[in-house]
């Protein structure tokens, strides 16, 4: 699903390069649930920021799905962040003024999904437990409802690769163990790839696999 050798990136700060990432090699099988911890500073959102196709890496490969991310124009990543990657945020970014069902169907109206019903969504939201929600806005939600909401605008369009950025950072215990969940059932029901970038260890353990990244490197 995901290929990275000797990926690189180094951003300019006044006179100063900053090396986030120093030569990051990583794969990642289809299907799988990758947990990625690491301290602040780390390079953990400046990979996910390339994987999602929101900013370019100075040097090396990356490959999700086989398309390679690199030889991509400005429009081609943006079909990528339409259509093949799904971002789960920690401060859930829904907008305050449409209720859950519209800040779902906007994600689904960007990528040009006319799908009108989706048995395999309807199920996901049964899962979420948010159905008796859509049609509240945000403000009348709880954190976990927010979250979960901020899920399924996030796999509406069926992406091939989750990334979810400390998804239970802003979460009670409660809500958290219920996300967790919830990602690791859509990963097995499924088959969603998903990575995560988390400071929890009890988080990272609802992963198949752990990676530790500091100082721009995959160190274990």
């Amino acid at each position: 699903m995901i290929e990275i050798r000797d990926l690189k990136k180094t951003y300019l700060s006044g006179d100063v390069d900053v090396h986030a990432l120093r030569g990051v090699n990583l794969s990642v099988a289809k299907g799988e649930f990758l947990s990625v911890v690491g301290p602040s500073g780390s390079g953990k959102s400046t990979l996910f920021n390339i994987l999602g196709g929101l900013t370019p890496p100075t040097s090396g490969t990356v490959h999700i799905d086989g398309r390679d991310l690199l030889k991509m124009t400005d429009t081609e990543r943006t079909e990528l962040r339409k259509k093949t990657v799904g971002f789960v945020f920690q401060k859930y970014n829904l907008l305050p003024t449409l209720s859950a069902e519209d800040n779902i169907a906007i994600a689904r109206d960007i990528a040009g999904n006319k799908i009108a019903n989706d048995p395999q969504f309807e199920e996901i939201l049964n899962l979420l437990g948010i159905r008796e929600r859509m049609h509240h806005k945000p403000r009348a939600l709880s954190g976990g409802e927010q979250q979960r909401v901020a899920i399924a605008r996030a796999i509406v369009n069926h992406p091939a690769l989750l990334l979810a950025d400390e998804p239970t950072g802003n979460l009670d215990s409660e809500n958290t163990t219920a996300v967790l969940g919830i990602l690791r059932d859509l990963n097995q029901r499924v088959g969603q790839t998903i990575l995560m970038i988390t400071h929890d260890p009890d988080a990272a353990a609802y992963g198949h696999r752990m990676v530790r990244m500091r100082d721009g490197r995959i160190v274990e």
